[in-house]
């Protein structure tokens, strides 16, 4: 009888869900975690390269307002550094190129100023297996030059 009492116990210690718990959060928590930094990647990469077309636009709206192609490439330069610097996006490496073309227009034709600026955002700091250490964001913007301003030679 006391056999039998102790091979009951048994079987129902083994039935129990003790323990089980810990192993399914060992099992789940690690996928967790990679679908949030996987959705932080995801976010990081939207809301910069927003930013990264305000700075375009900034850069080309300031580029346009100038006389010469000199200072305009100057000055769309130190506007898309000082946009990215006012918004908080940390670039790892970043290119102003900007094309002047619109500023040898003739006064009363219409010209434009096109700047695209290139930043590459890291992502390395999220340790996330699979996803690379940094992605290149990359946004053109335009800006017409005033039909009748005087320009520069």
């Amino acid at each position: 009888m006391n056999q039998v009492r102790s091979k009951a116990r048994w079987a129902h210690q083994c039935r129990t869900d003790e323990g089980s718990a810990a192993i399914e959060a060992v099992i789940i928590l690690p996928v967790l975690i990679m679908f949030l930094c996987l959705a932080i990647a995801g976010g990081r990469i939207v809301t910069s390269g927003s930013k990264i077309d305000s700075a375009a636009e900034d850069a080309a709206r300031e580029a346009s307002i100038h006389r010469t192609a000199d200072s305009a490439q100057s000055a769309a330069h130190a506007a898309a550094a000082e946009s990215l610097n006012d918004q908080g996006i940390r670039c790892s490496s970043t290119s102003v190129s900007v094309d002047t073309g619109g500023l040898s227009v003739p006064v009363g034709q219409v010209g434009t100023v096109t700047v695209t600026v290139e930043c590459t955002v890291p992502l390395s700091d999220l340790l996330l297996p699979g996803v690379p250490g940094a992605r290149t964001l990359t946004a053109t913007a335009s800006s017409v030059v005033d039909l009748y301003r005087m320009r520069g030679n």
